[in-house]
């Protein structure tokens, strides 16, 4: 078993930063890889960003973050973190983190084992 709790989460104006954290216990030595999730209302989850767990060099990002969010791990910490930069309305949302046990695509959903209660984050113009 994975536990995955995220914080970070609030409210901040157009053009603001924050940074996500999740925090992960349990099976750590087994996961493959972490990502990141959102979704808004009324719509599909969608993929953020990815990291490598154990070399946290590579790393994935969805075209409409790229530039703006870095996804980084803190392994002494068991730490996954997402900071987010030049935030704006369409970054409005539930935000997820998740643990993916085995080797496979990471923009899918559909792969990851473990996911957190998530974390909403606004946008206010």
């Amino acid at each position: 078993q994975v536990q995955l709790v995220e914080s970070g989460g609030g409210l901040v104006q157009t053009g603001g930063s924050l940074r996500l954290s999740c925090a992960v216990s349990g099976r750590t030595f087994s996961i493959s890889a972490m990502g990141w999730f959102r979704q808004a209302p009324g719509k599909d989850r969608e993929f953020v960003a990815a990291i490598n767990w154990n070399s946290g060099f590579v790393t994935y990002y969805v075209d409409s973050v790229k530039g703006r969010f870095i996804v980084s791990r803190d392994n002494d910490k068991n730490t996954v973190f997402l900071q987010m930069n030049s935030l704006n309305a369409e970054d409005t949302a539930v935000y997820y983190c998740a643990a993916r046990m085995s080797i496979g695509p990471l923009r899918s959903s559909n792969g990851y084992d473990y996911w957190g209660q998530g974390t909403q984050v606004t946008v206010s113009s």
